[in-house]
């Protein structure tokens, strides 16, 4: 199976490179971006992989909180920490792809183990005890050679 490059992927979603430009510029307004972009290059000279991650989160953070100030709410509510201001200036300077990220992160965490995690890690734990066993059984093979008289 091959993997689609991402310019194949830009032509096939968008065109051309402009037109990705042109509507990651569009999710870029002041509801969702913190401008840490160097305004002699501009979004056209960031790569085509990078526009699409960045094309894809910022839709999904649009789509599901609508604003950067939700979105840190969320992660606010998650940890629950909400009265804590410093905390909050802290993820007002954060982009919005690290924002979504550590909402993404907290809340798989919260969820806790799934339903087949917990079989492979008993299957995990199984496995490491027989790997144990015969390395314990080595090591009790030498102390007993090593006390038979001479």
């Amino acid at each position: 199976m091959t993997t689609k490059t991402p310019l194949a992927h830009v032509k096939e979603k968008f065109g051309d490179k402009a037109k990705l430009v042109a509507a990651v510029e569009k999710l870029t307004g002041e509801p969702l971006w913190v401008s840490r972009l160097n305004e002699s290059k501009g979004l056209a000279h960031v790569s085509n992989a990078k526009l699409l991650r960045l094309h894809a989160t910022l839709t999904e953070v649009k789509e599901k909180f609508g604003t950067r100030e939700k979105l840190i709410d969320g992660i606010l509510e998650l940890e629950k920490r909400t009265k804590d201001s410093d905390y909050r200036q802290k993820l007002l300077a954060w982009p919005v792809p690290r924002l979504y990220d550590a909402y993404k992160s907290l809340a798989k965490r919260l969820a806790g183990p799934t339903p087949g995690a917990e079989k492979a890690e008993r299957a995990r734990k199984a496995g490491a005890s027989k790997a144990v066993k015969p390395a314990a059984k080595k090591a009790a093979a030498k102390k007993t050679a090593k006390k038979a008289p001479r």
